[in-house]
């Protein structure tokens, strides 16, 4: 008699085929187990480490190496301590915002915020650039706000798509505004360094709600983060 768990890893698998390289995005909630945080980071570092170890020893590697028997707990807390700690909701920063006292009514444009993300289908980096700009409605952020509200969102495994999502959705509950926009245009090294190994593409995602999807809007927008650095 066929087991079900066998069975239920071959129609995994053979879905998993299908999909391919294919940059599939589910949700705009990143997938996480209800038990995502029952364990401490320490414990899932020692977890982590384990299971880098076996990999490694797979590899064929010498894990008795002085170069090499350190690499497994080096990797499990740069995982969780650093890659991604965008995952645990109590990294998330305030994102406390101050009444717009200036009256200032104009677009506000920060633009090129480092992005350092992983790619969830291979765990290949996603290096580049983030856009961000919304219209004030009676409330203001501090700009570090909006790049260390973009490194915690890129700080996990990621789909492009859903990281300007993510970020956009944020930044409009904060703010109290429809009047968000998003642009992300990044390398991704499971192209560079992989399968077809295209060294000098890169991804563009963009994400307007609000008046951002007014033509003068969004051209106002993009001419600002398109204009050369003085």
């Amino acid at each position: 008699m066929e087991d079900k768990s066998t069975k239920i890893s071959e129609e995994l698998l053979k879905e998993v085929d299908e999909i391919g390289d294919n940059h599939i995005m589910t949700s705009i909630e990143t997938p996480m187990r209800p038990d995502a945080f029952d364990m401490s980071n320490e414990e899932k570092i020692e977890k982590i480490e384990g299971y880098f170890e076996k990999i490694m020893h797979t590899l064929g590697l010498d894990l008795t190496d002085d170069s090499l028997k350190g690499t497994p707990k080096r990797v499990a807390k740069l995982y969780i301590k650093d890659l991604f700690k965008g995952l645990d909701p109590a990294n998330k920063p305030s994102m406390s915002t101050f009444e717009n006292k200036y009256n200032y009514n104009q677009m506000l444009v920060e633009k090129n915020i480092t992005l350092y993300s992983n790619c969830e289908h291979h765990f290949l980096p996603i290096v580049g650039k983030a856009h961000v700009a919304y219209i004030p409605n009676g409330r203001v952020i501090g700009l570090s706000k909006i790049n260390r509200i973009v490194d915690y969102y890129a700080r996990r495994p990621q789909v492009q798509e859903r990281l300007a999502l993510q970020v956009l959705n944020d930044l409009k509950q904060a703010l109290n505004t429809e009047d968000v926009a998003v642009y992300v245009d990044a390398e991704h090294m499971c192209i560079s360094s992989r399968g077809v190994s295209d060294q000098h593409s890169s991804t563009v995602t963009v994400e307007y709600s609000g008046k951002f999807k007014e033509e003068n809007t969004k051209n106002e927008f993009l001419t600002y983060i398109n204009a050369p650095l003085k």
